[in-house]
């Protein structure tokens, strides 16, 4: 449970291959493309990490003695054609009840906290700016900008939301014209986007995940020290990255 958030989802992709195609070049290295090997890095990052934070967690906060491990096996035979297909239209019919509902819903807030009041300071004197404007200094040595902390807190419902949130952002600045990955190019530094995607690997940017490791742990205790370590882990990775990426002249 501790360590299963590290793992990557569907719904880190959206924001990953945001990212990705707006500031990695197409240019192949070796018989791979760069772009594939940022997305595998991403991947295995994610990878690393929980069998590191396993390792240490094993010694330090949930020590204690060897427990089997009890795994249910479905019975193997061959997929029927029918069902296979039912299920996935099931699926994905629901995911995008869920995620467009609240992708939908939080845009419409966001849209409105971002147009109101009125300002002869722009987004910074809106609601979402004032409410940006109090994590920004915590972001801002790992090369976050205000619109990357107002896009953050709707990112919490869930992870895939960044992706509207940050749409709606610039395109109420007058960036409604130019697609978002052009906008993002014309606006943040590469140790930026690098830093946002190191972000993304560790954030507990999800909601539904939280509430099920309350579910499952029933303790408050676990599910906050959930959050912290994992919040943790994300700011010193992107601020590693972004200051890595800043000396190195990207």
């Amino acid at each position: 449970i501790m360590i299963a958030p590290l793992m990557t989802c569907s719904a880190r992709l959206p924001v990953y291959t945001l990212i990705i195609a707006a500031f990695i070049p197409q240019t192949d290295v070796g018989p791979f493309g760069l772009q594939g090997i940022v997305m595998f890095a991403l991947y295995a990052a994610g990878i690393a990490s929980a069998v590191v934070v396993a390792f240490v967690l094993k010694r330090t906060l949930t020590k204690g003695p060897p427990q089997a491990l009890l795994m249910e096996l479905p019975t193997y035979k061959a997929p029927d054609l029918r069902d296979f297909l039912t299920n996935l239209g099931a699926r994905a019919w629901a995911f995008l009840r869920r995620a467009g509902g609240v992708i939908f819903v939080v845009s419409v807030v966001l849209w409105f906290l971002v147009s109101y009041p009125e300002s002869a300071h722009g987004i910074r004197g809106s609601f979402a700016g004032m409410l940006g404007g109090l994590i920004e200094p915590v972001l801002r040595p790992i090369g976050f900008n205000l619109e990357i902390a107002i896009a953050l807190v709707p990112g919490l419902a869930a992870r895939e939301v960044a992706v509207g949130a940050l749409g709606t952002v610039y395109a109420l600045q007058g960036n409604g014209e130019q697609s978002l990955g052009s906008t993002l190019q014309s606006s943040w530094s590469l140790p930026t986007a690098l830093a946002f995607l190191a972000w993304y690997v560790y954030a507990p940017q999800c909601v539904a995940t939280l509430a099920v490791a309350k579910r499952e742990t029933n303790s408050w205790r676990w599910t906050a020290v959930i959050v912290v370590y994992l919040f943790v882990l994300a700011y010193v990775a992107a601020g590693i990255t972004y200051w890595t990426a800043t000396r190195a002249g990207l």
